[in-house]
């Protein structure tokens, strides 16, 4: 039987994969901020796909060592999948992150 834990790290993996290996290279390249703002939207794309499905559920789900709603348990699942495919896709594309502060 699959759980919406299971459901959810399965379609946050899938999305993260098509992000970084078909949209990204096409569309972001090396940029950061480019990569940042299109990010921007996978993750909000997730968001959005469970709540549609869980927004006025009482469902708790399980994060190892606690409980927590469908937001939050998508957000940090989402996060702790993508840092390693980012980490990968940043070196294989020389990623080179530039922040520039506003000046006053």
């Amino acid at each position: 039987m699959v759980t919406p834990e299971l459901s959810i790290i399965v379609l946050n993996l899938f999305i993260i994969l098509v992000a970084y290996i078909s949209i990204y290279p096409k569309l972001a390249g090396n940029s950061f901020n480019k990569i940042s703002f299109y990010d921007i939207f996978a993750s909000g794309f997730s968001l959005v796909l469970v709540g549609f499905n869980y927004w006025e559920s009482s469902y708790q789900f399980s994060l190892l060592v606690t409980k927590t709603n469908w937001f939050w348990f998508t957000f940090i699942s989402y996060a702790i999948i993508e840092i390693p495919i980012m980490i990968w896709y940043f070196k294989k594309r020389k990623v080179k992150i530039n922040i520039k502060l506003a000046k006053k």
